[in-house]
């Protein structure tokens, strides 16, 4: 890649994305805490449910295809079963704590500006 600085209209088109970004948090409604998504809280909720709820349903249906496969009924569907309902737990728990999925779970910004970008 060359060492040329953008044009101008990429500068250009920087400046209008701005602009746009900034008029539209300027003109979208803000509930009571200052969230600007209007649907924010019942959007966590569904999606902590629905996290919770796969975690158990995947380990529910890897449990009875290995119980159907060894015929072991009912252990690895109890088994799996606990072990999906753990991972439930654990998704909303990072979900709640804001890590999310994001790799090595507790850096912060302040760590990750320190460390540089390595091309200097």
């Amino acid at each position: 890649m060359s060492d040329e600085r953008p044009s101008t209209s990429l500068n250009e088109l920087d400046a209008k994305l701005q602009a746009a970004r900034a008029h539209r948090r300027a003109t979208e409604p803000k509930d009571d805490e200052g969230d600007t998504r209007a649907g924010s809280g019942l959007a966590l909720g569904m999606r902590v449910g629905l996290e919770f709820v796969s975690a158990i349903g995947v380990g529910v249906v890897i449990g009875l295809l290995l119980d159907y496969w060894l015929e072991t009924k009912p252990w690895f569907l109890v088994g799996f079963f606990l072990l999906g309902s753990v991972a439930g737990f654990l998704n909303v728990f990072r979900v709640m704590s804001g890590f999310g999925y994001a790799a090595g779970y507790g850096s912060t910004k302040k760590d990750s500006t320190k460390k540089g970008s390595g091309s200097e």
